[in-house]
């Protein structure tokens, strides 16, 4: 039996924070909780989470910000999943939240895929959702570095990724390792779309990651982003129009204005959409 994980840290954080209104939204209409029910039942599942895998994003509830919806191109994401039959893959998906806002707001379930390097994060996103035996959306575990994983199965099948709080976790060299899988997995025509966020800086940087000594990271703005893009579109012989826009600081949320992972007050949210020309 394991040792229950360590709570004693800056990121683990001791009360439920004011839940926004789409998530609200979604577990007390879509998983029918009743509305006195969602914090604590928010914090059981953030508890269970914990113990399998301490990330800062579980302890702080960053899980309860579903953002796609504040995405600008929304709108035309739900309308090609509702009418066009498209198919989405939530890369890096976590508990599948965004997945769960995508099928409240129309989209059809069976269309929709979400991967995670750990299963048992996506079977607590049963649990918090309460949908095991109502969603069809189907769920893979696999590393994106394994060339062999299920996501090969999936190879030009997808329409749509979404991506997340994720290439933000490597290095430039892993983040093209990344990339050249989402246009392996996206279908081999015009209009084929990337949509994420993920923790950017008005100063692009490299930076150790402390929650894994040694490894490294690098936040791109605006400028490298687009940059990175049209080197991986030159390695992979594809073009790609990249939208991007750093959002304000005060909408990075942080569980304290001590915790060490505040570097300086250039950090923010890279908002993107990259889309296939050819």
């Amino acid at each position: 039996m394991s040792l229950p994980r360590d709570k004693n840290v800056s990121y683990y954080a001791r009360e439920v924070p004011e839940i926004p209104d789409a998530t609200k939204k979604i577990l007390e209409k879509y998983s029918k909780i009743p509305p006195e029910q969602v914090n604590s039942h928010c914090f059981k599942i953030r508890d269970e989470a914990w113990e399998i895998y301490p990330y800062p994003c579980i302890g702080t509830f960053r899980f309860l910000d579903v953002s796609v919806s504040r995405f600008p191109n929304y709108d035309e994401i739900i309308q090609r999943l509702r009418t066009n039959n498209q198919v989405l893959l939530d890369l890096g998906c976590c508990f599948g939240q965004d997945l769960r806002h995508f099928v409240y707001d129309g989209a059809p379930s069976e269309n929709l895929y979400g991967c995670d390097l750990r299963l048992d994060f996506m079977n607590i996103g049963y649990d918090l959702f309460l949908d095991k035996n109502t969603l069809k959306s189907k769920f893979l575990a696999a590393d994106v570095f394994d060339d062999q994983s299920a996501l090969e199965t999936l190879k030009g099948k997808i329409d749509i990724i979404v991506s997340s709080a994720f290439f933000h976790l490597f290095d430039l060299e892993r983040q093209k390792v990344v990339a050249r899988l989402v246009v392996r997995l996206l279908k081999p025509r015009k209009d084929s779309l990337l949509v994420g966020r993920q923790i950017g800086n008005l100063t692009p940087m490299r930076r150790e990651y402390k929650h894994r000594p040694g490894t490294h990271v690098f936040r791109h703005n605006v400028e490298t982003w687009k940059e990175f893009w049209n080197e991986v579109g030159e390695e992979t012989g594809t073009r790609w129009d990249v939208q991007a826009e750093l959002e304000g600081h005060q909408r990075m949320p942080v569980p304290s204005q001590t915790q060490e992972e505040i570097v300086d007050g250039d950090m923010r949210w890279l908002v993107f959409a990259v889309r296939r020309l050819e």
